[in-house]
C-alpha cells in the first residue's frame, strides 16, 4: 500500500495531448524545480502523449527517461482510499471467517493463495447459508474438511492419532442415546460426538468410528485410548458440551468450498472511478476486491470509499486550453499553469498559480524560474531547457522568439557542455526523419485543437531542416487529414511542413471550405491543395490567430 500511496499523492506536471519537446522538457525541469524548492510535496514528471522523434532524441541525447504516460487523468481507484483488507486462505473455517468478518466489521472475505492471487470471496450470507444448510451430516466430508479446522472450532485437544494432513471422511454422529442406539447408528468412518460415558465411548469404538469427539471435558479411560489407538481412530477431547458440539462442528467446513470462484467482479487500480460506481449501483454486494498493477489482490473498495476521492493534482506546462488538455482534465485539481500561450478555455475550481510570459517557450520561463530562486541548474536539465527552446523558436528563427529566449539558450548551451548550432542541426534533423512512422505517428507529433465560437479546428505542424523528409513528411500525411478530421469531429485540419533553413510553410488542409479559408487568410493561392506560405513559421504567432480572425469574420 505504501508505494500506491506515494504514486498517488505525486503532483503530476505535464504538459498537452501530443506533447512537443517543450511539453516534456518543461515538465521534466520545472518538476525538478519543484522537489528542489518543496521535496516535502514531490512532483512527478508526466506526459499527455506520445514522444515524436525530436523528443525522442533529446532524452536519449542526455540519457533521460520518457515521463510516465497519462492520456486520461480523471480519478481511478488508486486515487480512492482502498481499505487493505487482510487475504485469507481458502482453508480458513466458516466460524473463523464469521469471527473475522464481525472483528474486521467486514462483509466480504476475499480468498488468495500463497502469492496473493485472488481465489475467491465469500460474503456473510455465504457463511449464513453455509450455516443453515449445515444440517446434512456428510457436510464435512463433502467439503473437504481439515482435522486442523474441526480442532480449532471446538478448541478442541488431539488425544490419540496424528491429525497432520488429514481430512475428515464419514458423516457427524451424535451419540447421545443408549450404547445400543448408537450401534445402530454409526458407520465405520464416522465422526462420533460422545460425552463422558464409557460405554458411549467404547461402542463407537466398537462401530470403527474414524473420529470419537469427547465433549464436556469427559474423562477416557486408559482401554478406551488403547483401544481407539489399536483401530486407528481418532479420540479429540473438548470442554464444550455435546450440544454445543453439535451445534458448530459443521462450521468447520473450508470457506474455499462456498466461495464463489467464477466470474469474479474485481477492479484494478486504473478502473475509473465513474466506471466502478456504476457498476457497485448494478449489483447488490457491498466490498469489491481490487488488484494492484502487477493483478495481486491488494484491499476492497465499497461506494462509501468512493467519498474519500482524492482528485489528482496537476501542473500544466505549455498549455492552457481544456481541448489540449489530457483526458479527464475537468475531474482533476489544477495547482498552477505555467505557459507562454494565448489565455484559452480552461476553467478551475479555485485559484491557481498561472505564470503566462509572451516569450517563445515554456522552458524560457521556467529557466527565469531557477534564476529567481537561486537554484543551479545542472548539465541536464540545461540541455533539455536549450533543446525545447531550440525547438520552439527554430533556432531563433520564429517570429515568437524574444532576445529572452536567445539569452537563455545561448547560456544553457553553456551549462550543458553543447556546441548550440551543431547540436540545434542534429536534433532538427533527427526530428525531420520520417522513415518508419505511419501518418497517425507523424500527424499527431506535434498537433493541437483550438476552438473559434462554434467552429474546433486542428493544427499540426513538422519542422525540417531538409527538403526530402519535409516532402516524405508531407506524403504520408497528406492523405490521412481528411481521416483524422472525421475521427475527431472537426471542421477543419491544417498542417503546417515548414522549412527552417528557409524561412517557409508549405500548408495542407482538409474540411468544407478549408482551401478557401486558408488563401483568403493569407492572401495566397493553392496549387495542387498546398498553400506556400513565405516567412511563415510559427503556428503560435503566425497561423493559429490569422485563422481564428477568419473564421470570427466569417461568424460575424
Amino acid at each position: 500500500m505504501e508505494r500506491q500511496t506515494v504514486n498517488r499523492r505525486a503532483v503530476k506536471v505535464i504538459g498537452h495531448r501530443n506533447p512537443d519537446t517543450d511539453s516534456i522538457c518543461s515538465a521534466i525541469a520545472y518538476s525538478n524545480l519543484k522537489n528542489i524548492l518543496d521535496p516535502e510535496h514531490p512532483c512527478k514528471p508526466c506526459r499527455a502523449g506520445l514522444l515524436n522523434r525530436e523528443t525522442e532524441f533529446v532524452l536519449n541525447y542526455f540519457k533521460v527517461p520518457a515521463p510516465q504516460l497519462y492520456t486520461d487523468v480523471s480519478p481511478h481507484l488508486r486515487d480512492v482510499d482502498i481499505r487493505p483488507a487482510k487475504g485469507v486462505d481458502g482453508e480458513m473455517s466458516l466460524r473463523r471467517a464469521w469471527m473475522t468478518m464481525r472483528d474486521q466489521q467486514l462483509d466480504t472475505l476475499c480468498v488468495v493463495d500463497g502469492e496473493e492471487n485472488l481465489k475467491g470471496v465469500i460474503t456473510v450470507k455465504d457463511v449464513a447459508t453455509a450455516n443453515m444448510d449445515g444440517m446434512d451430516p456428510h457436510s464435512l466430508e463433502i467439503a473437504g474438511t481439515s482435522y486442523e479446522n474441526l480442532i480449532d472450532i471446538l478448541d478442541g485437544a488431539v488425544l490419540v492419532g496424528d491429525v497432520t494432513g488429514k481430512r475428515v471422511e464419514g458423516r457427524i454422529i451424535i451419540g447421545s442415546g443408549s450404547a445400543e442406539q448408537i450401534e445402530k447408528s454409526i458407520s465405520p468412518g464416522d465422526i462420533v460426538i460422545v460425552s463422558n460415558r464409557s460405554e458411549s465411548q467404547l461402542a463407537a469404538l466398537e462401530m470403527d468410528a474414524g473420529c470419537m469427539v469427547v465433549c464436556a471435558g469427559g474423562k477416557v479411560p486408559r482401554t478406551i485410548c488403547m483401544l481407539a489407538e489399536e483401530k486407528g481412530c481418532i479420540v479429540i477431547t473438548t470442554e464444550i458440551s455435546t450440544y454445543v458440539a453439535g451445534q458448530i462442528i459443521s462450521q468447520a467446513a473450508p470457506i474455499r468450498h462456498y466461495m464463489t470462484s467464477k466470474d469474479l467482479l474485481t477492479f484494478t487500480l486504473n478502473t475509473p472511478v465513474e466506471s466502478a460506481s456504476k457498476i457497485m449501483a448494478s449489483v447488490r454486494f457491498r466490498y469489491f476486491p481490487v488488484l494492484d498493477d502487477d493483478g495481486k489482490y491488494l484491499g476492497v473498495v465499497s461506494h462509501r470509499n468512493m467519498m474519500n476521492l482524492h482528485k489528482k493534482q496537476l501542473i500544466l506546462v505549455d498549455h492552457n486550453e481544456k481541448g489540449q488538455a489530457a483526458e479527464g482534465i475537468e475531474q482533476a485539481e489544477v495547482l498552477e499553469i505555467i505557459d507562454h500561450h494565448r489565455i484559452g478555455s480552461m476553467e478551475t475550481d479555485g485559484p491557481v498559480y498561472f505564470r503566462n510570459v509572451p516569450v517563445g517557450c515554456t522552458c524560457t520561463i521556467v529557466y527565469q524560474m531557477y534564476r529567481e530562486n537561486g537554484v543551479d541548474i545542472d548539465p541536464t536539465i540545461a540541455g533539455l531547457m536549450l533543446s525545447a527552446i531550440l525547438s520552439d523558436t527554430l533556432m531563433f528563427r520564429s517570429p515568437t522568439c524574444t532576445p529572452v529566449d536567445e539569452r537563455a539558450a545561448r547560456h544553457l548551451a553553456e551549462l550543458a557542455g553543447v556546441d548550440l548550432e551543431g547540436y540545434a542541426d542534429t536534433m532538427f534533423e533527427h526530428g525531420g526523419d520520417v522513415s518508419g512512422k505511419t501518418a497517425a505517428e507523424v500527424f499527431n507529433g506535434d498537433y493541437k485543437i483550438f476552438t473559434s465560437g462554434e467552429v474546433r479546428f486542428g493544427v499540426g505542424q513538422g519542422i525540417y531542416m531538409t527538403e526530402k523528409n519535409r516532402k516524405a513528411a508531407q506524403a504520408l500525411v497528406g492523405p490521412y487529414l481528411s481521416e483524422a478530421r472525421t475521427k475527431q469531429q472537426l471542421d477543419y485540419i491544417f498542417y503546417m511542413f515548414t522549412d527552417v533553413r528557409n524561412s517557409f510553410t508549405e500548408l495542407l488542409m482538409t474540411g468544407p471550405g478549408a482551401e478557401e479559408l486558408a488563401c483568403k487568410t493569407f492572401g495566397a493561392e493553392i496549387e495542387n491543395g498546398v498553400v506556400t506560405l513565405p516567412g511563415v513559421v510559427s503556428r503560435k504567432k503566425q497561423m493559429v490567430p490569422s485563422l481564428i480572425n477568419a473564421i470570427k469574420l466569417e461568424q460575424e
